[in-house]
């Protein structure tokens, strides 16, 4: 932690016979007010190591010092301890972890120095326990008009060698910068082509939609999915052996099926659709999916569980545990998408996986009471809390002080 400890408030604990009370008065985005009686935590077979059947990834967030954290645009200081052990909890389920990338709030509050600290920190604890880490480059060291399409690539360079410094595979992120200035197609051509001749193992790209991120609409050098995809293919059939392969946010599972059936043999295509992952992670007998997804963040234990039944070829097994959790991944990724990394850490204070709901630039703002009562409805529904009294006190005390109850 930052040098104190947060103490529960005693007078906000709900006793019965002794026992801290597991129901909660919880608020949903209608208006309503409803008490819920939170059930046991699921009965979950987690193993340790990772899955021998697809590559899966979990996209992870930060935990800033609570008592800095605001959103007047100023840097906040980070709290390396919580946001390490996030990070561990991820491992002892056996996912590898996506770092500094936009459910670490890059770009809405973490910015390049931050993310590079972020890195070395996470690689370098990774490297403790034999863990996996691919750690996510863009070009959020430019001004905001600084430079031409030029000015891009070199960004992307910088960052590509600081982060192979450290001994990092990297995601190249979709580029807020190259979005705003490139005249077309061929202009992603050459600045992503340049970028992958420089580097020295092979890179996952990322085609993130505008749902996360209005500023990348047109990515690519085309509004429309289908011809930005034959974009995306031809880049990556001229540098095949620079591609591990391509994680895809668009929340389109048929463009998703289309785009891996037509990849180069080798190259992954590695689902970030929150809302239809167990589809598309289980395959079609032919392609299937790999996992780099922000949802893996919140239920890590039942991903983890579910890809131990796919290995040991149990595919109803495998769907019988993640596809329950879908709809709470919905609610988590909802519209106003972007907005989605306020689920993710609420959730973890819950869980006891941090000891407080503040978040980078003050986005917990981002979502109503109503939202975060909808998300602890859903949650219990899948057993998620592990230890579902302390959720409740939690949950019952944040909404108190909000005049709730």
């Amino acid at each position: 932690m930052t040098g104190y400890t947060l103490l529960p408030t005693p007078t906000s604990k709900r006793f019965l016979g002794g026992v801290m009370s597991a129901e909660v008065l919880l608020p949903a985005s209608d208006g309503s007010l409803a008490p819920l009686s939170m059930g046991p935590p699921a009965e979950l077979v987690v193993p340790s190591t990772p899955a021998t059947s697809r590559v899966a990834f979990a996209a992870a967030h930060v935990v800033p010092d609570p008592v800095r954290a605001s959103g007047d645009g100023a840097p906040c200081p980070i709290d390396w301890d919580a946001t390490m052990a996030l990070r561990h909890r991820l491992w002892d389920a056996g996912l590898g972890v996506a770092e500094s990338m936009d459910t670490a709030q890059r770009g809405m509050g973490l910015d390049w120095p931050a993310a590079r600290e972020l890195a070395r920190r996470t690689l370098a604890e990774a490297r403790t326990r034999g863990a996996d880490v691919v750690v996510g480059i863009s070009t959020d060291q430019l001004a905001e008009h600084a430079g031409g399409v030029r000015a891009v690539r070199d960004a992307y360079l910088e960052q590509l060698a600081d982060i192979e410094s450290l001994g990092g595979g990297t995601v190249l992120m979709a580029s807020r910068a190259l979005a705003a200035r490139a005249a077309g197609p061929d202009d992603y051509l050459e600045v992503y082509g340049d970028v992958l001749r420089a580097a020295s193992q092979p890179v996952v790209l990322h085609w993130l939609g505008e749902a996360f991120d209005p500023a990348l609409a047109g990515y690519w050098g085309h509004p429309e999915p289908g011809k930005a995809m034959e974009v995306v293919l031809d880049l990556i059939t001229e540098h095949r052996s620079r591609v591990r392969g391509i994680k895809l946010s668009l929340l389109d599972d048929a463009l998703e099926r289309e785009l891996r059936s037509r990849l180069p043999a080798g190259v992954h295509l590695f689902t970030g659709d929150d809302f239809h992952y167990t589809d598309l992670i289980a395959g079609d007998g032919e392609h299937h999916s790999d996992a780099l997804l922000g949802a893996f963040a919140v239920v890590g234990r039942h991903a983890a569980a579910a890809l131990a039944e796919l290995d040991a070829g149990r595919v109803d097994g495998f769907r019988g545990i993640l596809a329950p959790t879908e709809p709470l991944s919905r609610l988590v990724f909802a519209a106003p998408t972007r907005f989605y990394k306020v689920g993710v850490a609420w959730l973890a204070y819950l869980d006891g996986a941090q000891e407080h709901f503040r978040m980078l630039g003050g986005l917990e703002s981002g979502r109503s009471l109503g939202h975060l009562g909808d998300l602890v409805r859903a949650a219990d529904g899948i057993g998620l809390f592990r230890d579902p009294e302390v959720a409740a006190h939690r949950a019952g005390r944040y909404f108190a002080v909000h005049g709730i109850g």
